[in-house]
């Protein structure tokens, strides 16, 4: 199955990744954004994503440990590869084409990447509009989180090639590729994106059977939400939650560093579908309520330039 055309919904935090990824390694990329507006937020995202390539890459010239797997599939590269890799992803930020066209993101499209909010009520509606345009080779996937493939099959026209394709954050460096099929997926489309993956030099982690949140979430969820539970209830404040784990630990991150990555909105998105939320003495419901108010004061993350911490 010969994939050229992507087209990614979504300018957010994987969304824009996962389109400048998928520019970078030669794909036709064109992202689908509700309005203007998003358009001209996405922007300022994909500027980020290509500094930070080029300069990771420059850095490789001298530090070997800055090779990010995402880059290349091997890190003994001579400086003059190097730069043919800063040409490749400064091509690719010139190449991409925003719009908030359905049909002209439709036109053509091998595959459609979802990676809208995580939220059904924006999910369905997209699935059912976007059918009306796509041809019927499209395959579509979702990168939701949290949510089931099997919760939106149907909805999408085509409940046979759709299924869902989830990256982690810093994709270029975390380069993981999860595809989960759901029972009435053909297998020759699990099969094509497990391929994709491995063409935008993701390594694809094959999951076999529908689980919410898949392989990494499973685990990364509850870790982050008990660390919330901590803030919210008051026991600790984020710096000494995130002190207390990395010392702990060794690890390179503790829960709220790794939130201001993730965005704040889809953490308060994922919270919100957890219906004790809705009770503001209960501990998902301050979550809720203490995530909403440093949304509301443009505090989303690292994207924003300030989230639990300034960057």
């Amino acid at each position: 199955m010969d994939i050229k055309k992507v087209v990614v919904a979504g300018g957010g935090v994987l969304g824009s990744q996962i389109a400048y990824q998928s520019a970078f390694c030669g794909f036709d990329v064109t992202v689908w954004l509700r309005s203007e507006g998003s358009i001209e937020r996405a922007k300022p995202k994909f500027e980020r994503l290509l500094n930070i390539y080029l300069a990771t890459m420059e850095k490789m010239k001298t530090d070997k440990s800055a090779y990010c797997r995402g880059f290349s599939k091997t890190p003994d590269l001579s400086d003059e590869e190097i730069d043919a890799l800063k040409e490749q992803a400064q091509k690719a930020f010139d190449s991409l084409t925003l719009t908030t066209s359905y049909e002209e993101a439709a036109e053509d499209a091998d595959l459609v990447i979802e990676a809208i909010a995580e939220d059904p009520a924006q999910k369905i509606p997209f699935y059912e509009e976007l059918a009306k345009y796509l041809p019927e080779k499209t395959i579509v996937v979702t990168n939701s989180s949290t949510l089931l493939p099997s919760q939106f099959a149907e909805h999408t026209g085509r409940p046979e090639k759709y299924l869902a394709f989830h990256f982690a954050n810093n994709i270029w460096a975390q380069n993981t590729a999860e595809v989960m099929p759901h029972p009435g997926t053909d297998p020759q489309y699990f099969d094509a994106i497990v391929q994709y993956a491995e063409d935008i030099n993701m390594v694809p982690i094959k999951v076999l059977k529908e689980q919410p949140g898949y392989v990494l979430n499973s685990l990364l969820v509850p870790f982050l939400s008990a660390g919330q539970a901590l803030w919210a209830e008051e026991v600790a404040d984020p710096e000494t939650i995130d002190l207390t784990w990395r010392l702990a630990t060794g690890a390179p991150n503790g829960p709220f560093q790794i939130l201001d990555v993730v965005g704040l909105v889809t953490a308060y998105n994922i919270v919100i579908m957890d219906p004790r939320s809705q009770d503001p003495e209960t501990t998902q419901g301050k979550i809720a309520a203490k995530l909403k108010e440093k949304i509301d004061a443009g505090e989303t993350g690292i994207n924003a330039g300030k989230g639990f911490y300034e960057y």
